[in-house]
C-alpha cells in the first residue's frame, strides 16, 4: 500500500467510513473497498499528469493554491457537504475524456453501480489532493520532487496491485492504440487550468 492510500484509509476510518457508506447507500466494507480502489487511481492519473510537460508545474500550483491538507482537520464537516470540494471538477482535470471509463471500471472493480462509483470518486478526488497538498506542504517540495513523489507512489501502487498499471493504461488510451502518451497530451489541454 502507497503513503496516500494509508494515509486517506487511516482517516477514512470509523465514523468516516460509516459516513461515506450511508451518504452512499452502500454498505460500509463495500465503500472502504471503492476507496482503496480509488486512491491509486487517482494517485496513478496525477503521476502521468504531472510527468507530461508543464503537468508537474501546474499541479504544483493547484495544490498550493487549492489543497493544502486542511481537509482532514475537519473531515466530518468535508464529509457533511463533499459537493464543496468540487471533487467532479478535480475528477476533470484528472481524468478528463475519460472520467466515465474510469468510473465504470471502478464501479465493476468494486460491486458499485456507476452512479455511486461517481460519487465516490468525488468524494475521494478532494482527500487525494489534499493528502498531495500536505505531504507537498510538509516537506516543501517543487514541481519535480512532486512528480518523482507521485511515480514513486504510483510505482508502490502498482507493486501492491499489480492489476492497476493494466487497467489504468485500458482506461486512459481512449483511442486504443496501444499508448496512453497521446491521449494523456489530449487530457493535459485542460488539465488545472
Amino acid at each position: 500500500m502507497n503513503f496516500i492510500t494509508q494515509m486517506i484509509t487511516q482517516q477514512v476510518a470509523g465514523y468516516a467510513a460509516r459516513a461515506i457508506a450511508q451518504r452512499l447507500g452502500v454498505s460500509e466494507a463495500t465503500a472502504q473497498r471503492g476507496v482503496q480502489i480509488a486512491i491509486p487511481l487517482i494517485v496513478a492519473a496525477l503521476a502521468r499528469n504531472a510527468s507530461q510537460p508543464g503537468g508537474a508545474e501546474d499541479l504544483h500550483q493547484a495544490v498550493t493554491n487549492d489543497h493544502d491538507g486542511s481537509i482532514f482537520d475537519n473531515l466530518s464537516g468535508y464529509l457533511g457537504n463533499p459537493q464543496d470540494a468540487n471533487g467532479a471538477g478535480i475528477l476533470g482535470h484528472v481524468f478528463g475524456g475519460q472520467q466515465d471509463t474510469v468510473q465504470n471500471n471502478l464501479a465493476q472493480a468494486a460491486g458499485l453501480d456507476q452512479n455511486t462509483a461517481g460519487s465516490l470518486l468525488e468524494m475521494v478526488a478532494p482527500l487525494v489532493m489534499g493528502a498531495v497538498g500536505q505531504t507537498q506542504r510538509q516537506n516543501n517540495l517543487d514541481p519535480g520532487d512532486l512528480s518523482d513523489f507521485l511515480n514513486t507512489q504510483q510505482q508502490q501502487a502498482e507493486a501492491s496491485a499489480p492489476g492497476l498499471a493494466g487497467t489504468l493504461n485500458s482506461m486512459l488510451d481512449s483511442n486504443q492504440d496501444g499508448s496512453v502518451t497521446d491521449d494523456v497530451g489530449r487530457l493535459l489541454g485542460s488539465f488545472f487550468k
